[in-house]
């Protein structure tokens, strides 16, 4: 399979080494190495991303930005087929996409060190800084409603009703620490309505392994733009938070493990704000506090949702997964929570 698509980007049959890389859950990855050069070869998974070609859209859309107004900037644009294609095509098998393997680089899968939160946010926040002039309703929407809250909100309510009567009795202590915290949901509709929060293009997905860098631990790029879209500077900064802030991923079973680091948050509002504080407008400076709350309720509700709907959508891998999941991501938020008379404001 893997070698008729490499065929269609010129490489010969029989002169490559294809192996797994990565531990994206989306995707597949593989790295590709020949004589010459690695490269990074992708299948979209289309159940998550229904229209593909979309993607190959953005990608394109923001590469010509870059090369004509920054080209100094390292965008890693995928490698055209024979065809000149940003992807191929293969019936049954689906879309496949190439992309140069940047040399001397390398990418994490966890955030070790305030430093390197810092570099993570400064990338992130200097992707769409530099793209600050660029038209953003040009960008397709690859996955709808992404982070509207509005509607994660609305379908949480609705599994409350119509989900498992037997999970819902379960978890209901954390229904009453939510309760608690819906005037998040509140705040997201007043952001809506608010033209001071400016959609910008927004990366969407700011975990730790979706930034290169170098071998001097300097931040190069950003990669991954499958959920490059319109959107609010909340989403990038609030899910930097989700993911960095707590030694513990969203796995943990031990509660007591999950806390908030203060440095981890003050690299992340710093580098962000270093890059993008003439961007943001006053209001929107105010808000980097609420950006954690914001992305840490929502992953909550979605993983308590997707438990009283019998686990549709997150793959369960033991009875109860999402129930724990919902659990951590509850517990992180009323360990952040407490912190806001303290952390409220970096940016002062």
């Amino acid at each position: 399979m893997l070698s008729s698509v490499l065929i269609e980007y010129g490489l010969a049959d029989n002169s490559f080494q294809v192996e797994a890389f990565g531990s994206g859950l989306i995707n597949n990855t593989w790295k590709v190495i020949t004589p010459e050069r690695e490269y990074i070869l992708q299948r979209i998974n289309n159940t998550v991303f229904k229209q593909p070609v979309d993607i190959a859209t953005n990608i394109n859309l923001i590469s010509k930005h870059l090369r004509q107004f920054h080209p100094e900037y390292k965008f890693v644009a995928p490698v055209l087929s024979i065809k000149g294609d940003e992807m191929v095509y293969r019936e049954g098998e689906g879309y496949f996409r190439l992309f140069p393997f940047v040399a001397l680089s390398h990418s994490k899968n966890v955030v070790k060190s305030p430093e390197q939160a810092y570099e993570a946010a400064m990338q992130f926040g200097r992707f769409t800084r530099l793209l600050g002039d660029f038209d953003v309703s040009r960008l397709r929407t690859t996955i709808p409603s992404f982070h509207d809250l509005t509607l994660r909100h609305q379908n949480f309510l609705v599994a409350q009703s119509n989900g498992n009567s037997e999970r819902i009795e379960e978890a209901e202590s954390l229904l009453k620490v939510l309760a608690k915290h819906a005037g998040i949901v509140t705040e997201f509709e007043k952001i809506k309505a608010n033209p001071e929060f400016k959609l910008r293009v927004t990366h969407h997905d700011t975990k730790i392994s979706n930034v290169l860098f170098s071998e001097e631990e300097k931040g190069l790029c950003v990669i991954d733009l499958d959920t490059v879209m319109p959107g609010y500077f909340i989403s990038d900064v609030g899910d930097m938070m989700r993911t960095f802030l707590c030694p513990v991923s969203e796995e943990e079973k031990d509660y007591c493990k999950i806390e908030v680091r203060a440095d981890f948050y003050k690299s992340i509002v710093q580098g962000y704000f270093d890059e993008m504080k003439d961007e943001l407008t006053p209001r929107e400076k105010k808000y980097f506090f609420y950006a954690g709350k914001f992305m840490i309720y929502m992953q909550a509700i979605r993983f308590l949702t997707d438990y009283f709907n019998n686990d549709e959508y997150y793959r369960a891998d033991y009875p109860g997964h999402n129930l724990v999941r919902a659990a951590n991501q509850t517990t992180l938020l009323s360990r952040f929570v407490e912190k806001e008379p303290f952390w409220n404001d970096f940016t002062r």
